[in-house]
């Protein structure tokens, strides 16, 4: 995440963790005059529409408050899904033994994308399966970071 969504993010934690979740992730989209904030919430049994309209209505009045974000923008609040984006070191430890689909920001031996099964995390580090190659990729490195369901 960046220095902007991790303002959010510690800014709106308290208001959204008060509406009995927490924040899953930020992605700020910064795209000239409109840009566009996605809020991922998530709780143990599950999220609704009618929880992700109120996660929007308080944290939208909030931003407005403390005008974090000085140009127009669309907020969007929704579930992470099942296809959930990995933001931070403790989700990588929580989905170990899953497939994810991982995008970098600079080559790793000649690739930026790589998808196999997260098979650990060690030393802020994904360690990723892929066929008989192992993988290990600083998380720093990691621009996106996806679970790939599986519909067995």
């Amino acid at each position: 995440m960046n220095v902007r969504e991790i303002q959010i993010e510690e800014l709106i934690a308290p208001t959204v963790e008060s509406l009995g979740c927490e924040v899953w992730g930020i992605e700020y989209l910064s795209q000239g005059k409109y840009s566009k904030l996605l809020i991922y919430i998530d709780r143990e049994d599950g999220i609704d529409v009618d929880l992700c309209a109120a996660v929007s209505r308080h944290v939208s009045d909030l931003l407005d408050i403390e005008e974090l974000i000085s140009s127009r923008y669309t907020l969007e609040v929704s579930s992470p899904g099942m296809d959930r984006v990995l933001f931070k070191e403790k989700h990588y430890t929580e989905h170990v033994g899953e497939r994810v689909e991982i995008r970098l920001n600079y080559p790793f031996e000649g690739r930026k994308r790589i998808t196999g099964v997260l098979a650990g995390v060690e030393d802020h580090m994904a360690i990723v399966q892929e066929a008989e190659n192992e993988y290990l990729l600083p998380l720093e490195n990691v621009q996106k970071a996806r679970l790939v369901p599986s519909f067995d």
